[in-house]
């Protein structure tokens, strides 16, 4: 029903920038929430960014909180997420997700998303 699609991971040096894209297909009319996730090797999911459908309401994780912005481009039915300064302790795997449930604001847990994208790797080299 929902198809989730990341683009732009790739190397990029300590303190270089890089965009993520999220394109998503299918049901989108009741879609509440868009956010960014990621997971490095030893480590648990990670909630980055978050952003609703409708509004001017976003929330960031502490780690990369001043670093990176989340936007939208619903026409394309698009979500990006604009990576600046980054370090090596941001490399992982970035995967986009719906939540089609939350009513007010971005929540943080993974397990209120209901599709995932299948992800794609960020690595940042020292």
């Amino acid at each position: 029903q929902v198809q989730l699609v990341e683009s732009g991971g790739g190397l990029v040096q300590a303190g270089g920038s890089l965009r993520l894209s999220c394109a998503a297909s299918g049901r989108t009319l009741s879609r509440y929430v868009m956010g960014w996730f990621r997971q490095a090797p030893g480590k648990e999911r990670e909630f980055v960014a978050g952003i609703r459908w409708t509004g001017d309401i976003t929330r960031y994780g502490d780690s990369v909180k001043g670093r990176f912005t989340i936007s939208r481009d619903n026409a394309k039915n698009t979500v990006y997420l604009q990576m600046n300064r980054l370090k090596p302790e941001d490399t992982a795997v970035y995967s986009c997700a719906a939540d089609f449930s939350t009513r007010l604001g971005v929540v943080a847990n993974p397990s209120e998303y209901d599709y995932w994208g299948q992800g794609t790797q960020v690595t940042v080299s020292s």
